[in-house]
């Protein structure tokens, strides 16, 4: 065995000893990681992995960690520095540390194709995942992934969607009573609302039933200790220098997670709340055994199989944690979005509820879906403008060699057409970047544009290229693309046929509010230089 490989199996053992170990040895291990790390490089044998150019790093500690965390627009500097270095590029990280930045749709959809099996999620981010939500679906890698997914993909096809079509309709006509109460109640002109906070109530309770079989009741005000949680993760948080060190470290050593920030001291809060609302779920899903179909009916089914596609209680609870957060976070998030630009846009407000009323009554599931084009246009521009989450890491597992549409200059001035990644190597896919460059969607990328969607010529042939949802990224792509992209769609399109065709949405502070995102668990819009998160919006019934 050579020196090489000697010192990395000395590097790893030290390094999973350094994750478990007492706050008070951290330091100590950091530093005789550091020292491991430069003892590998130094006797490792030379490197088959394509040296690329890139961003000088400004701390010594975090790279450009630091800047990217704290930024409002982390896609805007991923195509700022592609623009300089090209479609792939490295960035350097904590401890000085690399990543390689694909900015290219036929590198991402390459490496899609291999997910979950050659290219898996970074063990800091497993390890902070298995703790928050346990082993489920945003955990498993491989045959386990695809044995999980499996289990509750029927709760999540068009046919299913079809048939829940009506729980979310529910929602929204619980969300228009709601508002009409307020408007009457303030004397019948028009009413100011924090649409956030009704976005994240109808997207909980939609999921609720049509998953879970279990109504929270938080549109009708039912008093919910999980929503207190959700909503302070949700808000602002400061983050001064310890805090944000504790968070971006906590990807190499996630033991400080267990240091008390108060990032982390709500996230322990949540993880309790959320064990306590999985338990009472399950036990309203036992006294219910005829539900089958549902996800948690499934998920129940599943656990109960002596088969290959058996999947245990754990598994169970943490499929459950995973998409009670993804149904309160992250559609909610879109559909909030969706508000915010069609309050910016009142011409564009307008020509929807032109649509809308055309179809006289409500639109159908297969209307929706079919039938309404500027209504699909404007989902499809927000998800690209609005993604709730930032970026895609994965680490490749194996040796590889990606290919790229372009070719990019290595470090040496070497041009080539493909890259080569070794196991080990970690890559970053900006979602904003991919969605937004205008290098892949023109000059107008950063323009809300529905029209772009209907127009001959509007998608170009850059954009094609990329194989995610509608060729997005906002839902991710591969084995692991979000599993309940048609709910989300179908619960984003219902909300805006009911609240577009019974309301006029303007912002409170008029058209041309500043809105910036702030960082939760997810990106969430919020008024600029106002605290929290809400998204106040003057609100009137439509007359006709």
């Amino acid at each position: 065995m050579d020196a090489s490989s000697t010192l990395v199996r000395i590097y790893n053992a030290f390094r999973d000893r350094v994750r478990s170990a007492s706050i008070t040895n951290v330091t100590i291990g950091l530093v005789a990681v550091l020292v491991l790390r430069v003892a590998i490089q130094a006797t490792r044998k030379k490197s088959r992995k394509t040296k690329l150019r890139g961003p000088k790093s400004p701390s010594l500690l975090f790279g450009v960690g630091k800047e990217l965390f704290k930024s409002p627009d982390m896609g805007a500097m991923f195509e700022e520095w592609s623009k300089e270095y090209g479609v792939a590029y490295e960035i350097p990280m904590i401890f000085g540390q690399k990543r390689t930045v694909l900015c290219d749709p036929k590198a991402v959809a390459h490496l899609f194709t291999k997910d979950t099996w050659s290219y898996v999620i970074i063990p800091g981010l497993k390890t902070i995942m298995a703790k928050q939500f346990g082993k489920g679906l945003f955990y498993a890698e491989g045959e386990s992934h695809r044995r999980q997914r499996r289990s509750i993909a029927p709760s999540f096809n068009s046919t299913a969607m079809r048939k829940l079509s009506i729980v979310v309709y529910k929602s929204a006509e619980r969300v228009r009573t709601a508002w009409e109460a307020s408007i009457d109640a303030n004397g019948g002109g028009s009413v100011v609302l924090d649409v956030q906070k009704w976005m994240n109530y109808m997207s909980l309770d939609s999921f609720g039933i049509a998953g879970f079989a279990y109504d929270f009741g938080s549109l009708d005000g039912k008093p919910n200790a999980m929503i207190s949680v959700l909503d302070a993760i949700g808000a602002s948080l400061p983050e001064g220098f310890f805090s944000i060190a504790v968070t971006l470290l906590a990807f190499l050593f996630p033991i400080l997670m267990n240091v008390p920030t108060r990032r982390n001291r709500i996230f322990v809060e949540l993880r309790d709340r959320m064990s306590e609302i999985c338990d009472t779920l399950i036990d309203n899903a036992t006294k219910n055994a005829d539900d089958q179909f549902s996800t948690i009916g499934l998920l129940l089914k599943a656990e109960d199989e002596d088969s290959k596609q058996h999947i245990s209680r754990d598994e169970v609870l943490a499929q459950m944690r995973a998409l009670l957060m993804a149904s309160y976070e992250t559609t909610s998030i879109t559909m909030t979005w969706a508000l915010l630009e069609l309050a910016r846009h009142p011409d564009i407000q307008t020509k929807l509820r032109q649509e809308l009323l055309s179809v006289g009554g409500e639109p159908s599931y297969d209307q929706l879906f079919n039938s309404l084009p500027y209504l699909d246009a404007i989902v499809q521009e927000t998800l690209r403008l609005h993604p709730s989450v930032a970026e895609l890491l994965r680490q490749a597992d194996e040796d590889d060699v990606i290919p790229l549409s372009e070719p990019v200059r290595t470090k040496s001035g070497e041009v080539v057409d493909s890259i080569v990644v070794e196991r080990g190597t970690v890559i970053t896919m900006s979602i904003g970047c991919l969605n937004q460059s205008e290098a892949i969607w023109g000059p107008d990328a950063r323009m809300f544009r529905p029209e772009r969607w209907l127009e001959a010529d509007g998608i170009t042939k850059k954009a094609q290229e990329m194989k995610g949802h509608r060729h997005l990224l906002t839902f991710g792509d591969g084995p692991r693309t979000c599993i309940g992209k048609l709910f989300a769609v179908a619960e984003i399109k219902t909300m805006l046929s009911v609240v577009v065709k019974n309301f006029v949405l303007e912002m409170r502070d008029g058209p041309n509010t500043k809105v910036e995102i702030t960082r939760g668990i997810t990106l969430r819009p919020r008024i600029a230089g106002e605290d929290g998160i809400k998204v106040p919006m003057k609100i009137r019934q439509y007359k006709g």
